[in-house]
């Protein structure tokens, strides 16, 4: 075993952080321990934390972990001391089920095993990337490429991969014609992915000051809806809406947008309950989904995908005192558009 220092939540308020010191593994033969330089902060972290009080376990959050490989296991063969590395949501499943051999081990039907909530198979406590370093097995380790910032790196292994996973689950590509519900944490990638896959991007935010960001990003043009007459103008425009906010939207109005055969599909989620009829979807033949996260073969895809396309998130640095800050701002919609965390200032 290793002690290494990181920060842990004991209670669902966030002036519950403190400095402490936890226990990683000793290295198993496929183990690779990283040594943790930037871990972004995702409002899954958020939500996790708010619900200590119902789970009874302190916690140390953190799922979008990049950083440096400071040791091997013997039987490790794809990674060696020195080399970039991630960690995002996941650090263990069976292996052998249906979905891990066809590379969705985000649905392992023995339960994937996330990387700071509950316990591995073997009982003991996961802890997350909001620590000095971590040990995992080789093969949910994925390589950052040279030519991604490890810091603007960390976000896209949550962001990235929630953002990208539907892209490229319903084929969006050159012809597409899209419509992106919100800029913020997911949207601002989303548009980068969707551009650069080569789709007509259009985003329908809710602040105009956010129009020539969205252009930059790629955008082709940028709406805000308001009234029945801006949905009806829009109307029977997109093949695919990608709905990135976490707030109750009329889904209804949503649906006019569509084409025939068009989908509408959640990766922003809200615990309100959504509300449509039918009948709107039946006229069109429409489909409304929800998307997960990709599992590890999809998640380097995407990572190389972003490397070669220049794909990158915008990130604010923080340090590690400042996460409970950090946390409020993104509960009040105050980050533009992701906090990443300097790890250095964990000393």
């Amino acid at each position: 075993m290793e002690v290494v220092k990181a920060l842990e939540a004991t209670g669902s308020e966030f002036e519950t952080f403190h400095r402490t010191v936890i226990e990683r593994r000793s290295l198993l033969s496929d183990d690779v321990e990283i040594d943790i330089k930037f871990c972004g902060i995702c409002h899954s972290d958020i939500a996790q934390v708010e619900m200590i009080h119902m789970n009874h376990q302190p916690l140390v959050p953190g799922h979008e972990i990049t950083g440096i490989v400071k040791s091997v296991g013997g039987s490790v063969t794809k990674f060696k001391v020195g080399d970039r590395v991630g960690v995002g949501c996941f650090v263990n499943s069976c292996g052998e089920c249906q979905y891990c051999q066809t590379g969705q081990e985000q649905f392992c039907e023995k339960g994937v095993i996330s990387v700071f909530v509950g316990k591995d198979y073997d009982g003991s406590q996961q802890w997350g990337g909001y620590s000095q370093s971590i040990v995992v097995k080789e093969r949910f380790v994925l390589s950052i490429p040279d030519s991604l910032d490890l810091a603007e790196a960390s976000p896209l292994l949550c962001a990235g991969i929630t953002t990208y996973n539907p892209l490229k689950r319903y084929g969006i590509g050159p012809g597409s014609k899209i419509a992106i519900i919100g800029m913020g944490g997911l949207g601002h990638i989303a548009i980068q992915f969707a551009s650069k896959l080569g789709a007509k991007v259009t985003v329908l935010g809710h602040s105009v000051s956010k129009q020539h960001e969205a252009e930059q990003f790629g955008a082709t043009s940028y709406e805000i809806l308001r009234l029945s007459e801006d949905f009806e103008r829009l109307s029977n425009q997109f093949d695919f809406i990608l709905n990135t906010t976490a707030v109750k939207l009329n889904i209804d109005d949503y649906l006019k947008l569509l084409t025939v055969n068009g989908t509408f599909c959640y990766v922003g989620l809200s615990a309100d309950k959504q509300e449509f009829h039918i009948l709107d979807m039946f006229l069109k033949q429409e489909t409304i989904t929800v998307s997960n996260v990709g599992g590890i073969a999809m998640t380097q895809e995407m990572l190389n995908f972003a490397a070669t396309n220049n794909v990158k998130p915008k990130i604010e640095m923080v340090g590690i005192d400042d996460v409970p800050s950090a946390y409020r701002r993104i509960l009040d919609s105050n980050v533009h558009y992701r906090f990443v965390i300097d790890m250095s200032t964990l000393k």
